[in-house]
Order: C-alpha cells, then sequence, then structure tokens
C-alpha cells in the first residue's frame, strides 16, 4: 500500500534520534513522509531534526524542520502556529517525546520525578492543547501518542516515574478521544514492548562496555516470545495505521506492539 496519508499534514515531536541509527520518531517521520504527508518535524536538538529532514528529503519527501521544547508553552503554541503557516493544518499530531529514568520512590529525587513528568506528560498536554483547536476547526484529526507496556504492565525493575508517566498517557489519550470522538478527532496509543533504538542503546552504552551492551541486547532479545526486540519500524508502521483513514473507526486504543511479551505476564 501506498499514500497513506496522502495530502495530510503531520507533526511529529522528537522527530530526531538520540544517536546513530532509527529511533522510532525519527521512523515514523520519515515513513510518514513515504507515505504521502507534509511532515513537520520538531525537535529539542536541531541537528538531530536536520538529519531527519534530509533522509526525507534526499528521498523526494516534503517536510520542515522546526526546534521546540514540548514542555515550553509558549514554544509549543507556536509551534502549531508555525505548523498553520507553513502547511496551513494539522492533520495527525504524533508525540514521541519521552525520558526515562530507573529507581523507586526512595532513589528518584523529587526534581528528576518532576523533569519526567514535565517531559512525558505535559510536553503531550500541551501539543494536544495547541494543535487539537486547529483539527476542531479543519472537522477532524488523529492523535498518536507513544506510550510504553510500561503504563500497564511492571517490566522487571523499578521505574516509578516512567511507568507512572506512561500510565497517565494512556488515560490522557482516552480522554481526549472520548471528549473529541463527535467533532472528528480520534487519539490512540502506540505501547511498545523492548526495542532496539538508539535511545535503549545510548542508555545501556552508559551503564556498559561494548561486550556488555551485547550481553544486554541478547537478554532483552531472549525475553521476547519471538526471541527478538522489536524496532523503530516496528512502532511507526502501527503509528501509520493508527493516523490513517484505514483506522478511520479506532479512538482511545492502546495498541500493544510488543511481540506478545505482555501476555506472558503474570497478571
Amino acid at each position: 500500500m501506498t499514500d497513506r496519508v496522502k495530502g495530510k499534514v503531520a507533526v511529529v515531536t522528537g522527530a530526531g534520534s538520540v544517536g546513530p541509527g532509527w529511533g522510532n520518531g525519527k521512523a515514523t517521520a520519515v515513513l510518514y513522509a513515504r507515505e504521502g504527508a507534509s511532515v513537520f518535524l520538531v525537535d529539542y536538538n536541531m541537528e538531530a531534526a536536520n538529519e531527519t529532514k534530509a533522509v526525507i528529503e534526499q528521498e523526494g519527501g516534503e517536510c520542515t524542520a522546526f526546534q521546540a521544547d514540548v514542555t515550553d508553552s509558549q514554544a509549543v503554541e507556536q509551534m502549531a502556529a508555525s505548523c498553520i503557516e507553513t502547511y496551513g493544518r494539522i492533520d495527525i499530531l504524533h508525540n514521541n517525546v519521552g525520558i526515562i529514568e530507573v529507581g523507586g520512590p526512595v532513589e528518584i529525587s523529587e526534581e528528576n520525578w518532576d523533569r519526567l513528568m514535565d517531559v512525558n506528560v505535559k510536553g503531550m498536554f500541551l501539543t494536544c492543547k495547541f494543535c487539537i483547536p486547529h483539527m476542531e476547526r479543519q472537522g477532524g484529526g488523529a492523535i498518536v501518542n507513544i506510550s510504553s507496556i510500561a503504563g500497564i504492565r511492571y517490566t522487571g525493575y523499578p521505574s516509578i516515574s516512567y511507568n507512572a508517566s506512561k500510565g497517565a498517557i494512556n488515560q490522557l489519550t482516552q480522554n481526549v478521544a472520548m471528549q473529541y470522538a463527535q467533532q472528528g478527532i480520534r487519539a490512540n496509543c502506540v505501547l511498545p514492548g523492548l526495542m532496539n533504538t538508539p535511545f535503549i542503546t545510548q542508555g545501556l552504552q552508559e551503564a556498559y562496555s561494548d561486550e556488555g551492551v551485547e550481553e544486554m541486547i541478547r537478554q532483552r532479545d531472549n525475553l521476547c516470545p519471538m526471541k527478538k526486540m522489536g524496532d523503530a519500524w516496528d512502532v511507526a508502521y502501527a503509528a501509520l495505521f493508527l493516523a490513517s483513514d484505514e483506522a478511520k473507526y479506532i479512538t482511545g486504543v492502546n495498541l500493544l506492539v510488543d511481540g506478545g511479551l505482555t501476555c506472558g505476564f503474570a497478571p
């Protein structure tokens, strides 16, 4: 299938990759462009956004890079306004920005808790706040928020702020879905499981030697029922489906992209 979002305008936050390779946001932005969308690439790191921009332009796609901190209300308002000025509409809002911290309530600091909640949850609240009014005026739109299986399961190690933030994203999304269903605005979540992306490998490299990283990847692969972690394209294709008209009767859904991992978790 081709041209699944042809003629649409997609805002992708976290459109750059934190390291070499394909992160979720980068892959999704490129896929939206390959499927016919004009993509508004948003990232705090302009160099990363421009790397994604270069890939899209090399493939003949249409895109614009924009620097913004999604925790800054004025910056997000300007982001939405700039997209409207550039492309005239916002059909897809894809929220990919997120950070992680390991630790329980005793280990993590209050400051780190606040920062993670700001980035992971407030950022999506603000993008919805400033993009939804444009979707309402157009008569519809699609919101895709990247959550995690950590929002519905304990994943084997304490990460209280991250898990809490992903649970909040799930409910934020369902609330938006119900409030705006009659306005033709759909909102859904993608919940990735164990994924092999630069976001993960960079974190492992900070904690382990090269040999240790390889061993951790092997262990993570082995935890998956398919004996292999997913990658950014698995997330991207799920997001593409939810953003496209193929999913026109789907809203308020938490779509698991985990290779069956959560099926094996004890309830």
